[in-house]
């Protein structure tokens, strides 16, 4: 019997894990945004002396590892498993890096949502005994997202106003059945929703529709308002998400107001910066997570934080075959107390 289930999508932990090491890594222009004080790291060049960019990124998302479980004050061997992904095909970012850690390693694929599944998976390894202490990680780079999914560098292609800026770092979360919180305390998986949007420029608008969905379930099967919520956030719908989200779920009777915001929003300045829509990718969620989400529950300025990183579910094959892009968002409820 699942005892744990609350509702029709959601579930809550009865042993709820804690979070007890961060770190988060980003590249020079993530450094000079908006949160650049909340961030651990700030390379001064996204190479960070590699000879590739997805060199680069492995040795990113490897020494974020290293040192949220530094921060936690343990050793890799003190790991029971990593739990991880990346943008990149056969996640090879993650694998390498994980070549190098030897922690027992599940690799994810969830898209820019990865670092909510990874968050989630974990809580419920260690919820239902199967882990002590475990780390989740994600990472991404905008020159290898680039390369992968739009146009090479060098083709110096004219950006649309929707389209949003991959960014480049890496975030890790050490979670462990003891510890004094915050505490991962509901999670509510996300279901595929494709609106038909077909235009890769435009993920913001395609990855809406799926955020609604989970954000209405949760709301359902909690029985929680955004009243209940000090802050929520969501992982990277940028400028143009974020305004169709707020929209569609007042036409719904949700009234987010000034409670919600995106990463994707907040990572960068658009006015100083030339993102156009925001931040996406995988690090998008996670390094505002490990940065700025988490150091202010620290100073106990959000007590219960409602985060949810979306994705966009599609690869260059199929999009160049014509098909529409697929989403998903995974939400988690963090507290300050385990009361």
């Amino acid at each position: 019997m699942a005892v744990k289930r609350v509702g029709n999508h959601t579930i809550k932990l009865l042993n709820p894990p804690s979070i007890i090491g961060k770190y988060s890594i980003v590249g020079p222009k993530e450094g000079d945004g908006p949160l650049r004080d909340y961030f651990d790291l700030i390379l001064e060049d996204d190479l960070w002396g590699q000879d590739s960019w997805e060199k680069a990124e492995c040795k990113i998302q490897e020494e974020a590892v290293r040192s949220a479980i530094e921060n936690a004050g343990l050793t890799l061997k003190d790991m029971d498993f990593l739990i991880a992904g990346d943008l990149l095909n056969q996640i090879v970012a993650t694998g390498y890096s994980a070549r190098e850690l030897a922690i027992p390693f599940f690799g994810l694929y969830g898209a820019c949502s990865t670092m909510t599944e990874s968050l989630s998976l974990g809580a419920m390894l260690i919820d239902g005994g199967f882990a002590d202490k475990l780390v989740c990680a994600t990472s991404s780079h905008f020159s290898t997202a680039e390369r992968q999914f739009r146009f090479p560098l060098e083709y110096a292609s004219q950006r649309t106003f929707s389209a949003q800026w991959t960014v480049t770092g890496s975030g890790a979360t050490v979670l462990s059945s003891y510890g004094s919180g915050p505490y991962i305390t509901y999670i509510t998986p996300g279901r595929i929703i494709d609106p038909g949007i077909k235009d890769i420029a435009n993920m913001g608008a395609a990855m809406a529709p799926a955020a609604m969905d989970t954000l209405i379930h949760h709301f359902q099967d909690t029985g929680f308002s955004p009243d209940d919520y000090d802050l929520i956030i969501t992982g990277d719908l940028g400028i143009v998400g974020k305004s169709i989200v707020l929209d569609m779920m007042k036409e719904e009777g949700y009234d987010l107001g000034s409670k919600f915001t995106d990463c994707g929003v907040e990572i960068f300045n658009p006015n100083t910066q030339d993102t156009h829509a925001g931040g996406s990718g995988c690090a998008c969620s996670a390094v505002v997570f490990n940065g700025y989400v988490l150091k202010e529950m620290e100073k106990a300025r959000f007590k219960r934080v409602l985060f949810m990183s979306t994705g966009a579910m599609h690869s260059t094959t199929i999009t160049q075959q014509g098909e529409s892009i697929p989403s998903i968002g995974h939400a988690i409820t963090i507290d300050i107390n385990n009361e």
